[in-house]
């Protein structure tokens, strides 16, 4: 892979960060909504040790030798802790990540509101970041 490029990902079934919980009954894609996702993904054992960290990326031990990430959440969305939370895990493995926590944007803000100033700009950065790696 050259380069993964991940836009407001779901990435840990324990649905249990602090913008989880302050999204809780808002929003196009709120913490209940989450907790039907995983259901659906994993049953009985989301939320348990037994969730491997292929279904559920959160759950990974190791994050050395991945190729560069872009990832971005909104600022008002259920997954902008866990999106953080992944950057982080890339720089304290070594790896190479670029993080956006777009202010204003909920869930889908760059489909739903298209032309809105934060979603233009949303997707020209990704661009930009993904000409940047294809031209390495």
């Amino acid at each position: 892979l050259t380069g993964v490029l991940a836009m407001c990902p779901m990435l840990d079934d324990r649905n249990d960060t602090a913008s989880a919980r302050q999204m809780t009954g808002r929003g196009v894609w709120d913490r209940y909504a989450n907790d039907v996702g995983w259901a659906c993904l994993l049953g009985e054992a989301r939320g348990s040790a037994d969730v491997p960290p292929y279904a559920a990326p959160a759950r990974a031990t190791d994050w050395s030798g991945l190729p560069p990430f872009y990832v971005d959440a909104g600022a008002a969305e259920t997954y902008r802790d866990e999106t953080i939370a992944l950057a982080d895990a890339l720089w304290r493995a070594g790896g190479d990540a670029e993080l956006h926590v777009w202010s204003g944007g909920f869930h889908g803000f760059d489909q739903l509101v298209p032309d809105a100033a934060v979603s233009r700009d949303a997707r020209a950065t990704r661009v930009r970041w993904l000409r940047r790696i294809l031209a390495r």
